[in-house]
């Protein structure tokens, strides 16, 4: 069954934020990235199946070995987007039980605040806050490709993407205005929806 794009969760307007930067990242770069996520796995199917040849398998380069590669840039291109959008709409407003987890962890929440905003100036694709179920503890990690960076057995919370296409019509070079307005829009209530499952693992 091919996976659905998911609709944006809020209606309103972000802080800085352009609705049309909202639209192209939305509707045109991640649904492409859902596009991608079900042909490339269409194919993959093929091979898991019995329907293509599995013979030529070879680590420098085969078919499998390519689609491989590119299912989990797309998948980890869905599934990063997701997070991101998640976490928007808020009036950013900090509150809840992931609060004091970061305060426990961070010493303060200036600090994780000034911490993951450093992350995301040095990141070169994506800055992740996540609950790590090998250390059962928040951990801020970041990646410069979809599919470089992420730790196995870590759930994402908030996401930060920092790739130009997020905010560059409305930031042009300026990532640090673009951070300080997604860190204003962010929505603590679902952040914390998502800590609040992801302690369990």
């Amino acid at each position: 069954m091919p996976y659905e794009a998911k609709p944006l969760p809020f209606k309103k307007s972000l802080k800085g934020i352009s609705d049309k930067t909202m639209q192209i990242h939305h509707d045109k770069l991640y649904q492409g990235y859902v596009a991608k996520m079900n042909e490339v796995g269409n194919q993959l199917s093929q091979f898991s199946h019995g329907q293509k040849d599995l013979s030529g398998a070879n680590p420098t380069y085969s078919e499998l070995r390519a689609y491989k590669d590119a299912e989990t840039f797309a998948t980890n291109g869905v599934y990063l987007h997701e997070y991101y959008f998640n976490v928007l709409g808020g009036e950013g407003q900090p509150g809840g039980a992931l609060i004091d987890g970061l305060k426990e962890q961070y010493g303060s929440l200036d600090n994780f605040v000034n911490y993951f905003k450093a992350c995301g100036m040095a990141a070169r694709g994506w800055t992740v806050l996540c609950w790590d179920s090998h250390v059962g503890g928040l951990r801020v990690y970041t990646a410069d490709s979809h599919n470089q960076g992420g730790i196995w057995g870590c759930i994402p919370i908030i996401v930060l993407d920092v790739y130009e296409h997020a905010y560059f019509i409305d930031y042009g070079s300026d990532r640090k205005t673009y951070i300080e307005d997604y860190m204003a829009n962010l929505n603590w209530d679902a952040a914390n929806a998502v800590y609040e499952r992801a302690k369990k693992f």
